[in-house]
């Protein structure tokens, strides 16, 4: 199973240890760490033990948190994937870009790589993803992935919307994108 993956100008590539300070320093910037930690600094022993665990999902799984990178640099730009959340635990898409890659299309090109990588390669039947409704950004890149409104709820006191996209809709809209 090809674990790198590539679009016309990005690089994703599993994140690993060696990854450490560049992610921390992403996730903890204010305006990445605003949705995806609730504006919470997290400890760089947190992003440490994340690492590990997207090691070992990739091993067993084949999937996890992708770094992005533009082809030729080792930047980092941003991050894609698939994690589990909330309890019971359920895997949903989540990605982030940094402040000064925003408006790039770099969200939506290096997810919509990842989800024909778990249609086409880890035969995933859907994909779910959430995000807070306030961060309007995320609902734009959701939407312009095909991705269909599934539900909107209050959830550990947050707005959230729920989004999800089956195979069957997946393939039809990148039949009509060909």
């Amino acid at each position: 199973m090809q674990l790198e993956l590539s679009t016309q100008r990005l690089s994703l590539r599993p994140l690993r240890l060696d990854s450490l300070a560049a992610l921390h320093s992403l996730w903890t910037a204010e305006n990445v760490r605003r949705y995806l930690w609730d504006g919470e600094v997290i400890p760089l022993e947190q992003t440490r033990e994340i690492l590990e665990k997207n090691c070992e999902l990739f091993e067993q799984a084949g999937f996890g948190i992708w770094g992005v990178r533009e082809h030729g640099s080792d930047a980092l730009l941003g991050f894609t994937g698939y994690w589990h959340f909330r309890t019971p635990p359920s895997l949903e898409l989540l990605f982030g870009v940094a402040a000064e890659q925003w408006s790039r299309g770099i969200a939506s090109e290096s997810s919509r790589c990842v989800i024909r990588y778990g249609f086409e390669q880890l035969d995933f039947q859907r994909v779910d993803a959430s995000t807070d409704a306030a961060n309007t950004a995320s609902v734009r890149v959701l939407e312009a992935l095909g991705m269909v409104r599934d539900r909107r709820e209050l959830l550990e006191g947050l707005d959230t919307i729920f989004y999800r996209q089956t195979r069957n809709d997946w393939t039809d809209a990148s039949e009509q994108a060909r």
